[in-house]
């Protein structure tokens, strides 16, 4: 995998880049949908390349290793080719599942025992096994074993942690470079930074990530519940230590405004449920606000979901109508939402790119948080 930087902001630490991988070219700034299960929930994959434009897609080791299994993603010749989607994906290593999983779970340094949500079944996942998981799904970017602590947490716990998450991510990094991909393209692993909101341990962690010299770096750990500008504070303290040559991938974030400030801090890769599910809930993002379609008010609005922002067969249907879907329970309600929200996720992080290119990213930065940031 390689890493370009395009171009920069004079103002902000914002930069434009392109990621190559063997299944194609990554423009930065870049949402990722997520795509769990080897699916975008309610989305076809033939809508994430023409009408969401989506680039590159996560995949999660957690789900996948469960159902459908390692063996039959083997069998039908990785991720990519089960799920007929030919682009780049990116697979977060099952750390927060784990994590979120706390009561049916048990951390040692041999790694992670868990029970499965589906069946109740025991499983173990060792930093050695999700790097042989992640091979079998064959993702093109592969994320490092971790430990995500919870928010909030002391700094005694998160110290243990930290150093629990270093000591997995030596273990990775040596499995990971003594295997093959197994499907003839060319896999990249990411380290991720932990630490909680501890400056200290912040820096400690990308000091070490950033030591490995891998393709990329992530940042983990983050909008798990922490005031939002303690988020920016370590994002900026971080992106200051992580190298500036590789791309930066901050995992599970979030709303326009964090992408856009996150954007500003010199953060270059982003993924996040929040606009599939809350359009999944009625909620819509556009690029004068946010909708909510159950409100009464927009029973007879028959203006375009967003008149402003991107343009695509999903996103003229009216608020009127879409609202009405929602209300008769209809499932194309919340496909429309989905693919305009994620459509217009995609075309936020492509606005950013050109504001970078051609040098006013800061000042549009501003204004288009305070619009993203307005319930309409």
């Amino acid at each position: 995998m390689d890493f370009t930087i395009i171009g920069k902001d004079s103002q902000t630490a914002a930069r434009a880049g392109l990621i190559q991988t063997d299944r194609g070219p990554i423009e930065t700034p870049i949402f990722m949908p997520v795509g769990t299960v080897g699916t975008v929930k309610a989305v076809h994959q033939r809508e994430l390349e023409q009408d969401v434009k989506a680039q590159i897609i996560l995949g999660n080791t957690y789900h996948l290793y469960l159902r459908p299994g390692t063996a039959i993603l083997e069998k039908a010749g990785g991720l990519h080719a089960f799920m007929n989607w030919q682009r780049p994906i990116l697979t977060d290593s099952g750390g927060y599942q784990v994590f979120s999983l706390s009561h049916k779970r048990k951390l040692s340094e041999e790694g992670a025992k868990f029970r499965s949500h589906i069946d109740g079944s025991p499983h173990l996942f060792s930093p050695e096994g999700v790097m042989d998981i992640q091979r079998s799904i064959g993702a093109d970017i592969v994320m490092a074993f971790d430990e995500c602590p919870p928010y909030p947490c002391d700094e005694r716990y998160a110290l243990k942690s930290m150093e629990l998450t270093h000591r997995w991510l030596d273990r990775c990094v040596a499995r990971f470079d003594s295997t093959e991909p197994k499907y003839g393209k060319r896999q990249a692993l990411f380290p991720i930074v932990q630490g909680s909101v501890f400056p200290e341990l912040r820096r400690r962690s990308a000091e070490k990530v950033a030591s490995l010299g891998r393709e990329g770096n992530a940042i983990g750990g983050l909008s798990v519940g922490e005031p939002v500008e303690q988020m920016y504070q370590m994002l900026e303290l971080t992106n200051s230590i992580l190298p500036a040559d590789k791309p930066r991938y901050l995992m599970g974030v979030g709303t326009p405004a964090n992408i856009l400030e996150g954007i500003a801090l010199g953060t270059d890769m982003f993924d996040c449920v929040m606009p599939s599910r809350n359009g999944r809930n009625g909620m819509i993002y556009t690029s004068q606000g946010i909708i909510n379609l159950r409100n009464k008010k927009w029973e007879d609005d028959f203006s375009p979901l967003d008149p402003e922002g991107p343009t695509f067969v999903d996103s003229q249907y009216s608020r009127a109508y879409l609202r009405h879907l929602f209300a008769a329970d209809e499932r194309l309600g919340p496909q429309i939402a989905t693919i305009h929200n994620l459509g217009f996720y995609l075309w936020l992080v492509g606005q950013a790119r050109q504001h970078i290119l051609a040098g006013d990213f800061g000042p549009w930065k501003d204004d288009m948080v305070r619009r993203v940031s307005t319930r309409l």
